[in-house]
């Protein structure tokens, strides 16, 4: 017993016990270090969360009372949630070297909000991220006044009717176009959707049922905002804008003026009328001034994509091709290779998502392999896609190939660009350049780019962007290089046709800073 008592007394006791509590103690320091960075990390999100949400009313009033656009990196901010600002911001770090902060814009947009401005496309990331670069004493009232003095104390449109739209056909593209347009409605000096024409169905729902189809899409989500019926006058309300639904079975026999509509731009979504004769139908009708289809055009009528070749369009145009949504792809990005290095020749295949015009089941179609069903099958058919580039750039006219494989997946495709440069570059290089073009070149709307190894399609679902420039898939070997471009076939090229309509009407307005 006595030695038992002794051995507790043993100087390896002494070290032992020690060492348990110095662990236990510096476990804890660890802990208290642990607590303390997550509670700074999350009283910084809290911090930035806030300054996101002083943003919100910021943006709104300038939309609203003087027309301003404000964007981050591209990036629309307007009618935009806190989340959706703050990851905005964390884009910024995937294309320039150094990230950006709300601490960083939201200063930008409280001096834009104390300025006279006249209507115009602002992007506040790049005015703080060129701010940045200034001069450490230079002042951002200052700073902004210089960048901005092409429409600083500038006037608001006299007209507040803006430019009358009407929708010929509401399907996928139909329907898209619509939510742009009323998420665009701004002060009302801009495009107005004044109309959707369809077939009379004859169902006694059947306004309920295409407002439903306009509040609810199984790819791109709910409509933001709020709709209502006017069953007696046949309206949609969609965020407070009236839409007249025009039942009609052929494109001339509607007298839009009996609606209130005049020098409308009608947008054809239906692709049953591809020629300037059958499009020529429309012009018939009082109260018709233009017409936009949306799908490539037949004989000479000019095809145009916007950002490339939208110079083209004449006040004389009456009628004008948005071409396809895989011609906006590419030829953005075609267009920047071929000024930098020139473009010797090359193919084009394009993944498509499936289609309307596909069977969901096997069946009968006129079309070879299209009858068998879209949602189990890659089917291969054929793209004009590749010839309708030399429409929009002469000089590839004969250099390029296409095809197309039909994919079962509902949106969302890709274009894989297997071209023959007239000189030599490295994937770096090539990279690079693309990735400066989609900031701050003429193309910056039309070419978008993303460098993550953990992208898949569904990752673009709601892409504003004709194209995205995959850059992690790259491949360069001398003079030939291989491109992955991802585009939304549906939301990207209704927006590259809102863009086509906004040049038409003369509402473009200056975009800053400048590139």
């Amino acid at each position: 017993m006595g030695r038992v008592g002794a051995d507790k007394q043993q100087p390896w006791a002494n070290r032992v016990f020690p060492g348990r509590f110095l662990v236990v103690s510096l476990e804890n320091a660890g802990n208290r270090v642990t607590q303390e960075k997550m509670l700074d990390s999350f009283a910084d999100w809290k911090e930035r969360e806030a300054m996101a949400e002083s943003m919100i009313p910021l943006v709104g009033k300038l939309y609203r009372d003087h027309n301003v656009v404000t964007s981050l990196f591209g990036r629309p901010i307007i009618n935009r949630s806190v989340i959706d600002i703050i990851k905005a911001h964390r884009f910024v770090r995937q294309v320039e070297q150094n990230g950006l902060s709300v601490r960083e814009t939201l200063p930008v947009l409280e001096q834009l909000a104390t300025l006279k401005l006249g209507p115009s496309r602002i992007d506040i990331g790049k005015l703080a991220m060129k701010f940045k670069s200034q001069d450490q004493f230079a002042e951002l009232n200052d700073f902004l006044r210089d960048e901005l003095k092409e429409v600083l104390g500038g006037e608001q449109p006299e007209s507040e009717s803006g430019q009358d739209v009407v929708l010929y056909g509401f399907g996928r593209i139909g329907r898209l176009m619509a939510r742009i347009l009323i998420e665009r409605a701004g002060g009302g000096a801009g495009l107005n959707l004044r109309a959707i024409v369809v077939r009379n169905g004859g169902a006694e729902n059947d306004l309920a049922k295409r407002t439903s189809l306009l509040r609810r899409d199984s790819v791109h989500g709910s409509f933001r905002g709020t709709l209502s019926i006017d069953e007696e006058n046949q309206c949609i309300i969609a965020n407070g804008v009236r839409i007249q639904v025009i039942y009609s079975n052929s494109p001339d026999s509607i007298d839009y003026t009996q609606y209130g509509i005049n020098n409308a731009i009608v947008v054809d979504n239906t692709g049953k009328w591809r020629d300037e004769e059958g499009l020529g139908l429309h012009l018939k009708c009082p109260g018709v001034s233009r017409v936009v289809l949306t799908a490539p055009g037949k004989g000479e009528m000019k095809n145009i994509v916007y950002g490339v070749n939208h110079d083209l369009i004449s006040t004389d145009d009456r009628i004008v091709s948005a071409a396809s949504c895989t011609t906006n792809a590419i030829t953005p990005i075609l267009k920047a290779l071929l000024d930098k290095y020139g473009i010797e020749n090359g193919h084009v295949e394009t993944v498509h998502a499936y289609t309307n015009d596909q069977n969901l089941i096997d069946n009968y179609h006129k079309g070879d392999r299209r009858g068998r069903a879209a949602a189990l099958n890659m089917v291969v058919t054929e793209t004009g896609a590749a010839k309708a580039v030399a429409k929009a750039i002469p000089e590839l006219k004969g250099k390029l190939t296409g095809n197309a494989i039909r994919v079962p997946t509902p949106n969302v495709s890709l274009a894989i660009l297997n071209l023959n440069l007239k000189s030599s570059t490295t994937v770096d290089e090539l990279n690079d350049y693309l990735r400066e073009c989609s900031l701050y070149s003429d193309l910056q709307k039309q070419i978008d780019y993303v460098k993550s190894l953990e992208v898949v399609s569904s990752d673009f679902v709601g892409s504003r962007y004709a194209g995205i420039v995959d850059a992690e898939a790259t491949i360069v070997d001398g003079d030939r290089c291989v491109l992955y471009v991802w585009y939304d076939n549906e939301f990207g090229y209704s927006c590259q046709v809102n863009r086509i309509l906004q040049h038409m009407a003369g509402v473009m307005y200056p975009v800053f800073p400048h590139s």
